[in-house]
């Protein structure tokens, strides 16, 4: 009897827990969308464990960089707020893009101490998941500025439900990882401008741990044929670690000094799950995941620690080197998907800014 109440506690316990971490609302209505769970739910617990057991080095330490210019995509919330305000402590001038300036303007006023800092402000038009916004705002900022110190592509969306862009892409593939790799091209002669051999401009990709188990679906990228939530973001970030790899690559063959990393800031509580399952107790996320200060702290220090200068297409996780997918290893895998990605945007020449 004894036993029976303890399994029946730990039945009852380990249901509840899966129930209410689902990446999305919904039940699972096939085995594959089970496994997905399954997938996502021993992720998230690795990614706790790994935060907490790593809490002593998520830290970074700011310094003063009066002479840098950076650019932020989705800087109004979340970690991009924090992110904001760290490298503003640092003087710098940032560009923040954002989808209504003059509402991003007043949060920032409201949030930040701007008399802590001498840094500059400045917020632009940008939909990520619009190619033509991209363009827009990367042209922006070529008027304005001759170069680009810091490139952070923070902007995203995750589990949300299907939507196709006007210019045909699914949501996921288009706002976390399309939008940004067209904005590096766009902007890469600033980069390549501000970069020096003593210390180089850098470009941050904030992805995921959701990477791991992530697969190109070179054969249906839009999900049209089968959409999944968690496909398709764990697909987006898959997307930007393989890109982060292979253009570092090429930046080297060219001699370039601008150095790309990949960053996964923790598991943050931040409105990004509001697709999901946790919302329904929002005490757990609160107990258990990074606030979005902590979360910000990781691609900070990928974008100004002097400790890894030089080292490009890395992936950090808690300011230290994360495991990465074992397949997004292969140069030639990086290669292949980097190639079909210039052609979904018809770059010839990535990097020309054109």
């Amino acid at each position: 009897m004894f036993f029976t109440i303890i399994f029946t506690t730990l039945f009852v316990l380990v249901a509840c827990a899966f129930w209410f971490t689902k990446t999305t609302k919904e039940l699972p209505k096939t085995w594959y969308e089970w496994k997905t769970e399954f997938r996502y739910q021993y992720l998230g617990i690795l990614g706790l464990v790994d935060d907490f057991k790593r809490r002593s080095v998520n830290r970074v330490e700011l310094y003063k960089q009066p002479d840098r210019i950076a650019v932020i995509t989705g800087g109004n919330r979340g970690i991009g707020l924090r992110i904001v305000e760290k490298l503003l402590a640092c003087d710098m001038t940032v560009i923040v893009g954002v989808r209504d300036p003059k509402a991003a303007e007043q949060i920032f006023k409201t949030t930040i101490n701007a008399d802590k800092s001498d840094g500059k402000l400045i917020c632009e038009e940008l939909d990520v998941g619009s190619m033509k916004s991209v363009r827009h705002f990367a042209q922006k900022i070529k008027d304005k500025f001759n170069k680009v110190d810091l490139l952070i592509n923070n902007a995203g969306i995750m589990f949300a439900p299907y939507k196709i862009s006007s210019e045909g892409y699914e949501s996921h593939f288009a706002v976390n990882f399309l939008g940004h790799f067209l904005l590096q091209h766009l902007l890469m002669p600033l980069l390549k401008a501000a970069g020096k051999e003593e210390k180089r401009s850098r470009i941050v990709n904030v992805t995921s741990c959701a990477h791991l188990v992530g697969r190109i679906n070179y054969k249906d990228i839009n999900g049209e044929k089968y959409y999944s939530p968690g496909d398709a973001y764990s697909q987006s970030k898959l997307a930007q670690i393989l890109t982060t790899r292979h253009l570092q690559q090429v930046l080297d063959n060219e001699k370039a000094y601008v150095q790309v990393i990949a960053v996964h800031p923790g598991v943050v509580d931040t409105d990004l799950f509001e697709h999901s399952a946790t919302t329904a107790v929002p005490w757990f996320n609160k107990l258990l995941f990074k606030t979005p200060e902590q979360g910000s702290r990781t691609p900070v220090y990928a974008a100004i620690s002097p400790r890894i200068e030089g080292q490009g297409a890395l992936y950090l996780s808690n300011c230290r080197k994360g495991a990465i997918k074992r397949s997004a290893l292969k140069a030639e895998v990086c290669e292949k998907f980097f190639k079909f990605a210039c052609d979904l945007l018809k770059i010839e020449d990535f990097g020309s800014g054109k």
